[in-house]
């Protein structure tokens, strides 16, 4: 009996390891994948709303290329804080799963736009992860966690109506060396609350069946 509880307090632990990082390592992939994709040739993997249907994969590849060396080293930064975010609350793994289905529905969405003819960039997927979080915080976090993750909404939220990417495809930022697709941004928060919503409502009613049951 005792090494049959060793055993499960052993795997216990080692699942629980796994939760924390699993939000980190998607970060790393996200990163090191930008870091790797620099020199390939970035119409062979971005977001093309023609070819969606034909090449759906470019939903996944899009966020790996990068217009500009201040594009490529921004988006590194922003991976950096945004998986540091999860790691520091932190988060459990159906939050990591969650940012991995909002990955294509945030390249997805721009089809909203068919106006933009290639998009390339992490930001998107980067404003996902952050809405993800933020969901998290509001429905599991203490008092404290739920009004850090408000106070983020409400930033995101003011930046998201200041780029109004109702308004055009691209805008050109001062100071920034390319074209910034607003609704990337957009479809990315967007994709993060309906995904971060859906794992916690699921996690919220397994919960509720599994406490029913005892």
């Amino acid at each position: 009996m005792p090494c049959s509880r060793c055993g499960e307090r052993f795997l216990a632990e080692r699942a629980s390891i796994a939760s924390e990082w699993a939000w980190s390592a998607l970060a790393v992939i996200l990163a090191f994948g930008a870091m790797l994709a620099w020199p390939v040739n970035r119409t062979a993997i971005d977001w093309q709303p023609g070819l969606a249907w034909s090449q759906p994969w470019r939903a996944f590849s899009a966020v790996f290329v990068h217009y500009s060396a201040l594009h490529l080293a921004a988006n590194l930064a922003g991976a950096v804080l945004v998986g540091a975010l999860g790691h520091a609350v932190p988060v459990p793994s159906r939050t990591a799963l969650a940012w991995l289905v909002a990955w294509p529905l945030t390249q997805i969405g721009l089809a909203m736009q068919p106006e933009l003819l290639h998009y390339g960039g992490l930001s998107g997927v980067l404003h996902a992860g952050v809405m993800v979080v933020v969901v998290h915080l509001v429905f599991v976090g203490t008092t404290t966690q739920r009004r850090m993750g408000l106070a983020i909404f409400a930033v995101l939220a003011a930046k998201l109506f200041h780029e109004a990417p109702w308004e055009r495809a691209l805008r050109r930022p001062e100071g920034w060396d390319i074209a910034v697709a607003p609704l990337a941004h957009a479809t990315g928060a967007i994709a993060g609350a309906i995904c971060g919503t859906l794992v916690e409502c699921r996690h919220r009613a397994r919960n509720r069946s599994s406490s029913m049951a005892r």
